[in-house]
């Protein structure tokens, strides 16, 4: 195997051509390039360093109906009910009847889950009829990633690219097909080529200036596909987590579903149960209405205040950076300490570090953008619109999720459609085009002006789609943010490093000689990316006249018979499908 860390590789040693790029180096991309061939020569490309995904950051589990109380009728069932209506059914039923097969290969390749005696161990989450979650603690994620990661590193066929940032698909002009990418990579832009091309980049949620996201979940898949022509679908349908870490200085940590599923309460400054005035199931109702819950709630003014005398005392500010937005509580009293100490190690730990002990007060939370449901159209054999191009993972649109995901189906389909990379045929390379090289001449003042405003657009942006196209959308904050994100568009397209970088053809090259050049660079192409990224969540939300799962219009709050269609974008162009799971 060559592991190829950033410091070790010089651009011109880096390979021109592989058999099958695989671009992202979560779990969807690590079981992905492991089902390919061993035969073939992989690239596995990662922007940052492995194990710095939204994968590795998955608490809760991964859902398969393999206990003998439950059935995969349950969780399809399950996985519908929570997709409000847009869930693809065939989708849906291949997720599920895979999982048993899928969980057996994570055993096997060595994912320690949690056991009860010999058993697998199965947790309940919100929304799901039976206890079907298989957890590794309260770290399942970073368990499957660290022993996918291991896994890829032993194998010969596969190279990593680590810190190499892919900018755009390279899509042959006379036959429509993808035959590579553009890369940044140790401070020059140049052209890989493949066979075939695998998207494997994640979500979105830093679009978003609240999210449980990490940095490197900068939609960047979905802005290259469309850039490229491929069809998108859904891309309204923002999942937003009921439950992150609202404390000021603290990043917006994601407080597991399994917490509630074991028992912890939802709860107002009052100590009130208050979910169950919005839903039967209270707590454990899906994630979308749990979110709009809290929302209306705060809205309300039953919100704030801190772990006090009776229950909570209410937060004053006092100039020291004292957090007073508004939160609700989740009160894990109610499960044994040792459960908790059992299933929660890491929530325990985190919860600490920001001085909250969660044997004695309860976790003041928040919902966040947590899940991007919409993303590049595929089938279920990852195929998407653009020949040669696959997707995978929380970038592809598979059509399982429908308009709300259900809890912990997530890892399940990135594993379980990752597997089916094992059954594509990489296209026969062509002849590499000689291609030219050149050396920008970029002034180091000049490239400090541009850096300054590409952070400044991108820290304004999160702000205004947080705002405009967060848990609570309209018309008008919509139409108002599509116009603002349309002129920081134009703003960014006219810097000269973005007239630089846009505009290089797949027979060029290009070196920038300036200091700190990959970060730098990197900046600029995920802002580029989340510009995109916006402008599409904000027409998509905008298009759809209707509330349904993710997506909530307070103009127009009720679900639509006319509108339980999927939302399909292609270049500029957005339009209904005719009918749910419509193939392409």
């Amino acid at each position: 195997m060559n592991s190829l860390p950033s410091n070790s590789l010089s651009p011109l040693e880096m390979p021109t051509q592989f058999d099958v790029l695989v671009i992202g180096a979560g779990a969807a991309g690590l079981y992905a390039t492991l089902c390919l061939s061993d035969t073939l020569r992989v690239g596995l490309i990662t922007k940052d360093t492995l194990s710095t995904g939204a994968s590795d950051w998955a608490q809760g589990g991964i859902a398969a109906a393999i206990d003998p109380k439950d059935s995969p009728v349950l969780h399809i069932e399950d996985t519908i009910k929570a997709g409000a209506g847009l869930c693809d059914s065939d989708a849906v039923q291949f997720l599920v009847e895979q999982a048993g097969d899928c969980i057996q290969s994570l055993v096997e390749m060595g994912v320690a889950f949690d056991r009860h005696g010999s058993q697998l161990a199965l947790t309940l989450e919100a929304a799901h009829s039976r206890a079907r979650v298989l957890h590794a603690a309260d770290t399942t994620g970073r368990a499957v990633v660290s022993t996918l990661t291991a896994l890829v590193l032993r194998c010969q066929n596969i190279t990593v690219l680590q810190q190499a940032f892919a900018l755009s698909l390279w899509i042959n002009s006379q036959t429509g097909y993808c035959q590579g990418v553009s890369l940044m990579y140790q401070g020059r832009l140049s052209w890989v080529q493949a066979g075939a091309v695998v998207l494997a980049t994640g979500g979105g949620g830093q679009v978003f200036v609240q999210t449980t996201n990490p940095e490197v979940s900068t939609g960047d898949g979905v802005a290259m596909a469309w850039r490229a022509g491929a069809m998108l679908r859904d891309l309204e349908f923002m999942q937003f987590h009921p439950t992150a870490l609202t404390k000021a200085g603290a990043p917006h940590f994601l407080i597991s579903e399994a917490v509630r599923g074991e028992g912890a309460h939802l709860v107002d400054i009052q100590g009130r149960r208050f979910a169950f005035d919005y839903h039967s199931a209270g707590e454990l109702a899906p994630r979308d209405v749990v979110s709009r819950a809290i929302f209306n709630h705060l809205q309300k003014g039953v919100g704030s205040g801190e772990w006090g005398v009776g229950f909570c005392r209410e937060r004053q500010s006092n100039g020291s950076g004292e957090d007073n937005s508004p939160t609700v509580y989740l009160d894990l009293r109610p499960i044994p300490d040792d459960r908790i100490r059992h299933r929660f190690p890491n929530i325990i730990q985190v919860c600490q570090q920001w001085g909250i002990d969660v044997f004695h007060e309860p976790i003041p939370v928040a919902p966040a953008a947590h899940y991007w449901m919409g993303g590049i159209a595929t089938d279920l054999m990852t195929r998407t619109s653009i020949p040669g191009l696959y997707a995978v993972g929380e970038t592809a649109s598979t059509g399982v999720h429908g308009a709300n995901r259900l809890a912990s189906n997530s890892l399940l389909e990135c594993i379980v459609f990752g597997a089916q990379l094992s059954k594509i045929t990489p296209e026969k390379l062509a002849p590499i085009p000689d291609f030219r090289f050149s050396i920008s001449d970029l002034a180091i003042a000049d490239w400090a002006t541009q850096i300054e405003k590409i952070a400044a657009i991108r820290a304004e942006l999160r702000h205004l789609v947080w705002q405009s196209a967060g848990i609570s959308r309209s018309a008008e904050g919509l139409n108002s943010a599509i116009a603002q994100v349309e002129i920081w568009r134009s703003e960014f397209a006219a810097l000269p490093l973005s007239q630089l970088l846009m505009n290089l053809t797949p027979t060029e090259t290009l070196k920038v000689n300036l200091p700190d050049a990959d970060h730098q660079l990197r900046g600029w192409g995920e802002t580029y990316n989340l510009l995109d990224v916006a402008h599409l969540i904000l027409k998509s939300a905008a298009f759809r006249t209707e509330s349904r799962g993710g997506h909530y219009r307070s103009d127009y709050p009720h679900p639509d018979p006319d509108w339980q269609v999927h939302t399909l974008v292609q270049r500029n162009q957005w339009w209904k499908s005719s009918l749910i799971g419509t193939s392409f």
